[in-house]
């Protein structure tokens, strides 16, 4: 290869090359709280089955519009997220570390539009303790809501890949993305069980 050829970008990904994105591990974190997630969900839903009456009334306090903006924040960040690791891919860093921002700043939206639910339902009276459904609401929730503040702790870790050029591991990048997806997965189980079931 001659010096005048172009070589490729080390995020580039390399015809012929397609594989599971990020690596094994954090596969394995993934299925390991989807699995934790599911058992929570069970157990909602068998409770819920026993007191179906009384989780039902616990529901109509919760605000329907509140928990569809918080889904809509966390699909749209999960869409910039995804474009950030096809530009990525593409060597068109500066893009990517822009989406990336864009994705956890509606991470931090989320987190903000919660903590002014939590607060509005703990003034009304419907705190921890309250209620069975509310119990569950908040131990949903809260353990949801540590994981985007985690989840964003990792896109710190991605934007320090991307901004490193002797670094820009495509894995990690793809690893970080991948956890957000299941994080915003994990919102949509839980504000359909949550909210919307009836």
């Amino acid at each position: 290869m001659t010096d005048t050829q172009a070589q490729p970008s080390p995020t580039a990904r390399q015809p012929g090359n397609d594989h599971l994105p990020g690596d094994t591990a954090i596969w394995v974190m993934v299925l390991g709280d989807l699995i934790i997630f599911g058992s929570y969900f069970v157990i909602f839903m068998v409770h819920r089955t026993m007191a179906a009456s009384e989780f039902l009334a616990a529901q109509q306090h919760l605000n329907l519009t509140i928990g569809a903006l918080n889904t809509v924040v966390l699909l749209t960040s999960s869409w910039f997220i995804a474009r950030s690791v096809v530009c990525a891919r593409g060597g068109d860093v500066a893009a990517a570390i822009r989406l990336t921002y864009c994705g956890g700043a509606c991470g931090v939206a989320f987190i903000a539009i919660k903590a002014y639910e939590w607060s509005a339902k703990i003034v009304a009276g419907y705190s921890l303790g309250q209620s069975e459904f509310f119990n569950f609401y908040y131990m949903l929730t809260g353990v949801h809501l540590f994981h985007v503040m985690l989840g964003l702790l990792i896109m710190g870790i991605v934007l320090r890949e991307l901004r490193n050029p002797r670094k820009r591991r495509m894995p990690m990048i793809e690893s970080g993305a991948v956890y957000w997806h299941m994080v915003d997965l994990l919102w949509v189980a839980i504000f359909c069980l949550l909210y919307v079931v009836r």
